[in-house]
């Protein structure tokens, strides 16, 4: 396991993907700030944290949906976000 900090992660992202591959990278952000684990993505959705779950794979499926349907949000000024959502 290699613990880093995100300014090497930055100067070296190439090094540290490929290390993720290979053994597990943390990106230590500072303070007040949760580290991050870098993963790869692996074919299987048995162990991806996100596709396995029956309720997130609806959640895509049904915004999938939406999105097809124009049942979407328009941000016009995005210095005003929130008066296009509200």
């Amino acid at each position: 396991m290699r613990i880093i900090t995100a300014r090497e992660f930055r100067g070296k992202q190439k090094d540290y993907l490929d290390l993720a591959e290979k053994e597990r990278v943390i990106i230590h952000r500072g303070k007040n700030k949760k580290s991050v684990l870098l993963t790869p993505i692996d074919e299987s959705t048995e162990t991806d944290v996100f596709f396995s779950d029956p309720q997130m794979l609806n959640a895509i499926k049904e915004g999938i949906q939406d999105v097809k349907a124009g049942r979407v949000t328009s941000i016009r000024d995005l210095k005003n976000i929130w008066a296009d959502i509200l």
